[in-house]
């Protein structure tokens, strides 16, 4: 049987604290939510790698723990915050943010992935998280306005519903890609417009749904 809390300990030492994250309730949360209980089976021996795990459908995947950690640890999220997790897979993203908000909705599109997801979250008593299924791109405007949004992939744009979806002054963290390359942008949403600025590279395959309209040419 792998030893799944030195695995996790090893994650945040070697992967997590090097990329200068070190507020405490971000290094607390990786430490506490159990990652191999949110990956299918067949990758859990992968789950503390430091590499995006696919999950298929759509190019999804679970970030690296490196993305998500800085990700989080740009928006610092606060315990009186709501926060709308988009494409939340099988829960892990959700359950971390968990940890240091009032509230999280995971969306996921997937059916499958988001019963699972709801499952998970339920196994480990996380009772400040529901996950809805439906179309990423339409987020969850019932339980919003959202003081933060995450998305869980790379993308190409913002789409303008989740954009919607976020209170004057809250914050979204989105791995932007151009070809192979990617830059995470933390945005800051203003009298109806976000102003994005980069925060790191990354890299992540572009979510189905995020990516650009091809242009019509004669």
């Amino acid at each position: 049987m792998p030893d799944y809390p030195a695995r996790r300990t090893m994650m945040v030492d070697t992967q997590i604290r090097p990329s200068d994250v070190t507020k405490f309730p971000i290094i607390d949360a990786f430490l506490r939510i159990p990652r191999e209980v949110f990956v299918p089976p067949h990758l859990r021996e992968a789950a503390y790698a430091g590499e995006n795990l696919m999950l298929g459908d759509g190019n999804r995947c679970v970030l690296e723990p490196r993305t998500l950690a800085k990700m989080l640890d740009a928006l610092n999220i606060s315990r009186s915050e709501l926060v709308l997790d988009v494409g939340c897979g099988l829960g892990y993203s959700t359950a971390v943010i968990a940890q240091l908000a009032q509230a999280v909705v995971g969306v996921e599109a997937n059916d499958s992935f988001a019963a699972e997801a709801q499952t998970n979250l339920g196994a480990q008593a996380i009772d400040n998280a529901v996950v809805q299924n439906g179309p990423l791109t339409d987020g969850d405007a019932q339980h919003g306005p959202y003081d933060v949004i995450v998305v869980q992939g790379g993308a190409e744009v913002f789409p303008e519903t989740l954009a919607a979806q976020l209170k004057d002054g809250g914050r979204v963290a989105c791995l932007f890609m151009s070809g192979a390359l990617g830059v995470v942008r933390l945005g800051v949403h203003q009298h109806g417009t976000i102003a994005w600025r980069d925060i790191f590279n990354a890299a992540a395959p572009v979510i189905a749904g995020f990516g650009k309209t091809p242009e019509f040419t004669l």
